[in-house]
């Protein structure tokens, strides 16, 4: 049986999960001088404010493990390879220009995609990626546990189906076992990436993060984006974004949460859900939400902000969610077409690995199962199984492998 087949295996216990790119560090991380020092200072610490962040920050250590982060998926990239060939000199060069604070980013490759909507994709340089990654090491556990249960987005454990999951549990709960109407607030934020107001962020950040060093760095790759509107926005594509992103509305899920006591609130990035029976009290939530959004310089979309009977069907998460059932939206099954037929071209030309079109795959199969998508997803797999045939992923022979042992 060729690796591609082995797709047709994949049900509900699949463990693909799209945003787990985000993967924690829990050992302590020191710098190349006062090495032994360091080490033994980070291990007796109990609280995060006990530790020199900067130096974990520049540790050649840290580093190293953001150039791991950076090339996943990415190892036949001429720029990773290029980087690569003098790796301990790249690092070492990354971490002394952060220690005498001159590093500075380089300018953004910006590029249009169309998925169908147009977006303004702009990709940092690798070694920028590198020290994008290293901040996340260091500051994402820290904020990790600041953020509430129910934001989805970017965050190991959590993610898409995660989501989806919830909005089910919360649903049959609202509506009595679909016995009772359930209203869904679905609303998201006007323009978020563009609109994200950076002091606003910073002065998010300072909660929980006082070294200036660092807050410095930040201010530098927020200011490496180039916008109209200065002093706002962040770049689709970026780590640090999604990063932030996540950051910056953790203040709404707190407002929603403390002030407003509402229990069935789902958010994934600036999409957010809220279920309940009474149509009034999700007007009046809308109301007092964009109120708390105008306070942190945004605004809900005008548009797309509704409060629709269920039965009647809402779009979250590239789903159409009615009261008994989920269907894919059309532009989501059009994408899909497209990667499909394009990961050959990419595969041939040394521009993706099998490993990575496989997660890639697997990861949207296991997306799909979640609506009424059996034969869609057979005549997917047949077309992946004869582009792919005699291809294997890392992932399938290391399931092999513990079924066999």
């Amino acid at each position: 049986m060729s690796g591609a087949s082995r797709l047709n295996r994949f049900d509900n216990d699949s463990r693909f999960n799209a945003s787990n790119r985000n993967v924690r560090n829990d050992n302590a991380l020191h710098g190349i001088a006062h090495k032994n020092a360091e080490t033994s200072i980070l291990m007796e610490s109990s609280s995060w404010n006990r530790r020199d962040l900067w130096q974990e920050l520049c540790s050649y250590e840290n580093l190293e493990l953001a150039f791991k982060k950076a090339r996943k998926h990415k190892t036949l990239k001429p720029y990773v390879i290029e980087f690569e060939k003098n790796l301990k000199d790249n690092l070492h060069m990354l971490r002394t220009e952060l220690l005498l604070h001159c590093y500075r980013p380089k300018p953004l490759e910006t590029f249009i995609i169309r998925d169908p909507k147009t977006r303004k994709i702009s990709k940092s340089d690798f070694r920028d990626r590198i020290i994008h990654h290293a901040l996340c090491n260091i500051i994402e556990p820290i904020f990790e546990k600041t953020f509430i249960y129910d934001s989805y987005a970017n965050r190991k454990g959590k993610g898409t189906l995660k989501a989806l999951q919830r909005f089910d549990q919360f649903k049959r709960k609202i509506s009595k076992n679909n016995t009772r109407s359930c209203y869904a607030l679905k609303a998201d934020v006007r323009k978020y990436f563009d609109n994200m107001h950076h002091e606003t962020l910073i002065e998010t950040i300072q909660k929980n993060i006082k070294d200036r060093r660092i807050l410095r760095l930040i201010r530098i790759i927020l200011s490496n984006h180039k916008t109209k509107k200065a002093g706002c926005g962040m770049p689709l594509g970026n780590l640090t974004s999604q990063f932030f992103a996540n950051v910056y509305l953790s203040e709404l899920d707190h407002f929603v949460k403390r002030k407003l006591r509402i229990s069935h609130y789902i958010r994934y990035v600036d999409d957010f859900v809220i279920l309940d029976n009474n149509k009034g009290i999700l007007l009046k939530y809308k109301e007092k939400i964009n109120e708390f959004l105008n306070i942190i310089k945004l605004e809900l979309h005008p548009d797309k902000s509704k409060i629709r009977l269920l039965n009647k069907g809402i779009t979250f998460l590239g789903f159409r969610i009615f009261n008994c059932h989920k269907l894919l939206k059309k532009n989501n099954i059009a994408n899909m077409k497209r990667r499909v037929l394009n990961f050959k071209a990419l595969f041939d030309n040394g521009l993706a690995d099998y490993n990575g079109i496989y997660s890639s795959m697997e990861g949207w199969l296991a997306y799909a199962i979640n609506a009424h998508t059996y034969a869609l997803r057979k005549r997917f797999v047949g077309i992946f199984e004869s582009i792919f045939q005699g291809n294997v992923a890392d992932a399938e022979i290391a399931r092999w492998m513990k079924a066999e042992s």
